[in-house]
């Protein structure tokens, strides 16, 4: 007599375990509340190593050598012009027709801020390696920053919804991107702005960083969820399987050119 061969774990799994998977791998990371820490976060990390790149005194990215040179003409902190600018960038959306978002809205109130938190008790060392230190340290951990608020896809910020939204109308994010930062580059140097090596650094390594970062930090969406009565076929698990197997579309998730 042949034994009846007992029910296996995976088949266990075909009733109620693919929901539990799906659960862990999907819902889990795309819980609002999930994105809007890693929003939060981003924007903080964003602040502060943006505060480290200036007290390195090497050199300021190009919208903070604006917010420099507005503060060392007309007063007030690094931080509050970076808001007041991002802000004002908003302004230049109305006419791209662009809507923003909570990241947007976010990211004008905590980068700035977060920015004179660091820089109000902190000071530039007086030792040279730990300048480097400071520098190194704060634009990876920017890479690291823009990933995440830019992977948690509730909004971009003012400049990157500027240059995405001049972009869409036919040009190249790349020449959008080399227009604006040059401009704002140019009139922060003219009001006084720190210029130096640490800008070129910025310059050449924040759109590699971005490009490994907001890929490996994007939150990604739960698959669809088949309509209540429909039967799936032997072969459709299979299909499945093969597809998540193989490369991912060239669509999905923020294109690298957003750092570019």
């Amino acid at each position: 007599m042949t034994p009846t061969p007992s029910r296996t774990p995976a088949s266990a799994a075909g009733r109620g375990g693919g929901r539990l998977r799906a659960a862990g791998r999907y819902l889990v990371p795309d819980r609002p509340s999930r994105r809007l820490t890693q929003l939060l976060l981003g924007l903080v990390l964003y602040g502060v190593s943006d505060a480290m790149v200036i007290l390195s005194g090497l050199g300021v990215e190009p919208w903070d050598a604006l917010s420099q040179g507005l503060t060392r003409t007309v007063g007030l902190s690094i931080g509050i012009w970076t808001n007041i600018i991002g802000a004002a960038v908003l302004l230049l959306w109305i006419p791209l027709r662009l809507r923003p978002g909570l990241g947007t809205v976010c990211n004008v109130l905590l980068v700035g801020t977060s920015m004179d938190l660091l820089l109000v008790w902190a000071t530039t060392p007086d030792s040279l390696w730990g300048r480097w230190a400071l520098l190194l340290g704060g634009v990876f951990l920017n890479g690291v920053a823009t990933g995440a608020y830019i992977g948690a896809s509730l909004g971009p910020g003012p400049r990157d919804g500027l240059m995405t939204g001049w972009a869409a109308r036919g040009h190249s994010i790349r020449g959008v991107r080399w227009v604006i930062e040059l401009t704002v580059l140019v009139i922060g140097f003219a009001l006084g702005a720190t210029l130096g090596v640490g800008t070129v650094i910025y310059a050449l390594a924040i759109g590699p960083l971005a490009q490994v970062f907001i890929p490996m930090l994007e939150v990604k969406s739960p698959p669809a969820a088949p309509a209540p009565g429909t039967r799936t076929t032997a072969a459709e698990p299979a299909a499945s399987g093969s597809a998540s197997a193989g490369p991912a579309s060239p669509g999905s998730g923020p294109g690298p050119d957003l750092a570019q």
